[in-house]
């Protein structure tokens, strides 16, 4: 039992757990601003577009009574335009993410090194550390030494 609670412990306290949480909290924040946006902004506005229908009110009634039974559709296209609003606002979240460590890359990148150079006598390409060119078999200059990683 003692091991099992600090392996927990361990796992429990690692970075990536606490990432995790906070990205949790911050999603369930996140879904209370894309519902508000969906049933307050965007279906009041589709429902103008649509002719003043409320879209939560749209069903098909399955049976009559006191224990009546529907299938609510209305509320599944509410849940799909939320789905898509999230969506599109990961996807754009994401793109300028990715944007960004572009930008950082390329700032930090260094050229590589050169592997290969020409043979100045066949004019071919050969590899840069090469004594003799392999296609014409011209002896060459000292080999350079070793290029830098």
């Amino acid at each position: 039992m003692k091991k099992f609670l600090t392996e927990f412990k361990s796992f429990a306290l690692k970075g990536s757990m606490i990432d995790l949480a906070v990205g949790m909290i911050i999603g369930s924040a996140f879904t209370g601003i894309v519902n508000s946006l969906v049933n307050d902004i965007v279906m009041p506005a589709l429902s103008l577009i649509t002719g003043r229908i409320d879209f939560n009110d749209l069903k098909i009634v399955l049976s009559s009574g006191e224990n009546a039974s529907s299938i609510n559709y209305g509320s599944f296209l509410t849940q799909v335009v939320n789905f898509l609003i999230v969506a599109l606002v990961i996807y754009f979240v994401v793109k300028q993410i990715n944007r960004l460590r572009g930008l950082v890359k390329k700032k930090d990148e260094k050229p590589a090194a050169p592997t290969e150079k020409e043979c100045p006598f066949c004019k071919s390409k050969i590899p840069v550390l090469a004594t003799r060119c392999p296609h014409c078999t011209s002896m060459l200059a000292e080999a350079e030494t070793e290029p830098e990683a």
